[in-house]
C-alpha cells in the first residue's frame, strides 16, 4: 500500500517530532489534539526544530516551508477518518489509547493502517478492540524523533505480512532504522533501558550514591551519554513508571518491581524535565540535584 495522508493524535512531545519527520518526508500530515493551545504549540516547536536543522545545513529553506504547509491540524479526531495512516501518539494510558481507536473506528476508510506509539502496552490487546487487527501495528518511535534513529516495529498476533511491508517501506523513507520486535511488554529498547533506570533509582533509594554521582558513573564509567536519572527526567518518571508496571503485571517477576522512590516521585507530581521537578530541579539557570 502507498501510504500518502497521516493523521495523528497527540500533539505532545512524540505527536509534534512524529508530524516533523513525516511532513519533511513529504507525507500529508494532520495533527490532532483536544487542546488547540497545545497545536499551536506544537506547530511553534516544530517550525522553531526544522528552522535549526535549516540552520545546520541539513534541511534547506524551501525544504522547511514545503513541510509546514503539508501540516495541518484539527481539534476533531474523526477529521483524521480520510488517512491512510494513522498514529496514536496519545499519553501512556491503555485505556485513553482504547478509547481513541474506538472513537476512530466509525470515520475511517477500509484500507486505513491504525498504528500506536505506545511504549510497552501489548499491540495484540489493542488491535482486538478495533475491526482491524490485521492492519494494526506497533509503531514505536524513539524520543527525539527527528534525532533518533530508530523506530521500533512491533506485530500483534494478527498484523499481516502486507501492512509490516507497508511500515517497514515507510521508515525507510523516513530515513529511519526499524528494529522488528515481539509484542511482548516494553519490545526491545524499553524492556533493557527501564529496568536499568529503575536500578540506578534503587540505587539512589538505597543510598549508595547520590544523584550526581549515579550519573556520572554512568556517563564516564559506561560512555552513555546521558546519566540514568538525567534521562528519566528526560522521558518523564510518570512514563518510566508506566513501563515498569507493564513489565512488572506482564511479566510477573519481581525483578520489575519499581522503586518505591520512583513511585514516591510520581505521586509527589516530580515528573521530571516537563514539571521543571524530578530527579534533579529545572527551575534555576541549572539543573540541581533533588537528592
Amino acid at each position: 500500500m502507498d501510504i500518502k495522508t497521516v493523521g495523528v493524535v497527540g500533539a505532545g512531545q512524540m505527536g509534534s517530532g512524529i508530524a516533523h519527520v513525516f511532513a519533511l518526508a513529504g507525507y500529508d500530515v494532520l495533527l490532532n489534539d483536544i487542546s488547540e493551545d497545545a497545536l499551536r504549540k506544537a506547530v511553534d516547536l516544530i517550525d522553531r526544530n526544522i528552522g535549526r536543522q535549516v540552520s545546520r545545513g541539513k534541511v534547506s529553506a524551501e525544504d522547511k516551508d514545503a513541510a509546514m504547509a503539508r501540516i495541518r491540524t484539527t481539534t476533531k479526531l474523526p477529521d483524521l477518518g480520510p488517512s491512510d495512516l494513522i498514529i496514536e501518539a496519545a499519553t501512556e494510558r491503555e485505556t485513553v489509547k482504547q478509547a481513541i481507536f474506538e472513537d476512530l473506528l466509525p470515520h475511517i476508510q477500509p484500507h486505513t493502517i491504525l498504528t500506536s506509539n505506545t511504549s510497552s502496552i501489548s499491540i495484540t490487546r489493542l488491535a482486538s478492540r478495533t475491526d482491524r487487527p490485521e492492519r494494526f501495528m506497533g509503531f514505536h518511535f524513539m524520543n527525539p524523533v527527528p534525532v533518533m534513529q530508530l523506530v521500533e516495529l512491533i506485530r500483534g498476533i494478527a498484523t499481516d505480512e502486507a501492512t509490516y511491508k507497508t511500515l517497514h517501506a515507510v521508515v525507510e523513507k523516513l530515513g529511519k532504522t526499524s528494529a522488528s520486535a515481539e509484542d511482548f511488554p516494553a519490545f526491545i529498547v524499553n524492556r533493557i533501558l527501564m529496568p536499568m533506570i529503575n536500578e540506578a533509582v534503587y540505587t539512589l533509594y538505597e543510598g549508595v550514591g547520590s544523584v550526581k554521582s549515579i550519573d556520572e558513573s554512568l556517563k564516564l564509567g559506561a560512555n552513555h551519554p546521558m546519566g540514568p536519572l538525567e534521562l528519566a527526567d528526560f522521558i518523564g518518571l510518570d512514563t518510566c513508571l508506566a513501563i515498569m508496571n507493564v513489565l512488572h503485571d506482564g511479566l510477573a517477576d519481581t525483578k520489575y518491581r519499581p522503586c518505591p522512590l520512583l513511585t514516591k516521585y510520581v505521586e509527589a507530581g516530580w515528573l521530571g524535565r516537563k514539571t521543571e521537578r524530578g530527579f534533579y530541579d529545572y527551575r534555576g539557570d541549572e539543573p540541581v540535584p533533588t537528592r
